[in-house]
């Protein structure tokens, strides 16, 4: 690996795939043996810092349509924290489902998961039938999986059969210094960017293009009114870059006026502090309180001169759901990709019905939508939400501040990255957008 790095600090990356893989490399895991470390333990303190193990693993097979990609950076995202306190169910279940598929999809089935859904690397290695990549190539992953022998992915590969997430659903993730992706996961690097910053918006940047501005989500247009739970955290903070840029109107929702800040750094105006406020939208652990919805839903109406959300962008799940369906407006779209406070949403269904709401699933995204949010990155549209960055022997502490809400944006890990800064191949456009790349650090 040491040979690795130096070739590609070295910038001799023509060369780099003449260069011996090693037996072996570093990687972040969580071991089958520990599934029930946690037991009796509440969710929010279960900690990612007991389960999460850096440790050598033997280094995988490469099979056809595949690459092996040496791992520069990458991040910390919210599928890291829950399989690092085995939530709601261990991974290792589906890693042994996936290994039933085939003989090559057996590789994958193992006592430990090498974890992780973001990477910025070098190609080192491809498999037979890739011929769109080559080693040497520097590339972001997105995070989708898909086999494709079904017919049912061939309008849109979120729908096939044997869709999985990267690193989460599959082994050899993207937290190590080696990562094994199917060709169909790679994009360009963006060149302006270190490494750090271009691992960190892949499974957060794809998921809100699909969930606000896809047809196959919020489909959201010029003017809408997009409220937007987290505005300043890891999938808030570019959907609120994509509404802004989009023209429609953000709403910001955020539970600190340091967060409040970020937004305003973005360019939103519409900033609710939920925490100054007070909302308190569940009386008890079983009852809602409509007042509470009631009272938010004035809240945004004295902001938007008297309009209600057109999209709600939804991933708190439990705790927000029921206000998320009172203050969509007559018509409008909720779109949920995630429940972070809980899977068991409840909402009062005549505000639904009655008033012809839709609620619109989303789950990550395409490889075309992901390659379009990824050229939103390269084209300075939208930036990266990097807030800080830690070294990958440091990443149950990464994970950690992910789990108990300590960050802003998105959390970034140095695999093979010995320090931040490095990678930048453009540094005149670099230099266009510092001040936006920068905004979220240090907060």
């Amino acid at each position: 690996m040491q040979k690795i790095l130096e070739a590609i600090q070295a910038d001799e990356l023509a060369t780099i795939g003449d260069i011996p893989l090693p037996e072996t490399y570093r990687a972040v895991t969580v071991h089958a043996d520990e599934v029930d470390m946690f037991a009796g333990r509440e969710t929010r303190d279960k900690d990612p810092r007991e389960s999460l193990h850096v440790e050598d693993v033997p280094v995988p097979e490469l099979g056809p349509g595949e690459a092996i990609v040496a791992v520069m950076a990458s991040s910390i995202n919210y599928n890291t924290v829950w399989t690092s306190i085995f939530e709601p169910v261990s991974t290792f279940s589906f890693l042994s489902r996936y290994g039933k598929l085939n003989d090559l999809t057996k590789r994958h089935d193992l006592p430990y998961h090498v974890v992780g859904s973001d990477l910025a690397g070098v190609v080192l290695r491809t498999g037979p039938g890739v011929s769109r990549w080559k080693a040497g190539d520097e590339v972001v992953a997105h995070c989708l999986s898909v086999e494709l022998e079904s017919p049912d992915g061939h309008n849109d590969t979120m729908l096939d059969d044997q869709q999985r997430i990267w690193g989460f659903e599959t082994n050899f993730g993207g937290l190590a210094h080696l990562a094994l992706v199917k060709s169909n996961q790679l994009m360009p690097k963006p060149d302006h960017l270190t490494w750090e910053e271009a691992a960190s918006p892949g499974l957060v940047n794809s998921t809100a293009y699909r969930q606000l501005v896809s047809k196959n989500g919020a489909a959201m247009k010029q003017g809408d009114v997009v409220l937007i739970w987290g505005a300043s955290g890891g999938l808030g903070s570019y959907a609120t870059q994509m509404a802004l840029n989009g023209g429609a109107i953000p709403v910001c929702i955020v539970s600190s006026p340091e967060k409040a800040e970020v937004c305003r750094a973005m360019g939103a105006e519409l900033i609710i502090d939920r925490n100054a406020e007070g909302y308190r939208f569940w009386s008890d652990e079983h009852t809602q309180d409509p007042k509470e919805w009631q009272r938010f839903g004035k809240k945004i109406r004295e902001l938007t001169g008297g309009e209600d959300p057109d999209i709600v962008f939804e991933h708190p799940g439990r705790e927000t759901f029921g206000a998320s369906v009172y203050v969509t407006r007559k018509g409008g779209v909720i779109a949920t990709c995630a429940s972070t406070s809980g899977y068991m949403h409840s909402y009062d269904n005549r505000y639904l019905w009655m008033n012809l709401k839709r609620i619109v699933s989303s789950h990550f995204a395409n490889y075309r939508e992901s390659f379009e949010a990824n050229r939103l990155i390269d084209k300075g549209l939208v930036h990266p939400t990097l807030s800080r960055v830690y070294p990958m022997d440091e990443v149950g502490q990464a994970a950690y501040d992910v789990h108990r809400n300590l960050h802003q944006g998105k959390v970034g890990v140095l695999c093979l990255a010995p320090e931040e800064g490095l990678g930048v191949r453009d540094t005149v456009k670099r230099e266009k957008h510092l001040a936006a790349i920068n905004r979220f650090r240090g907060v």
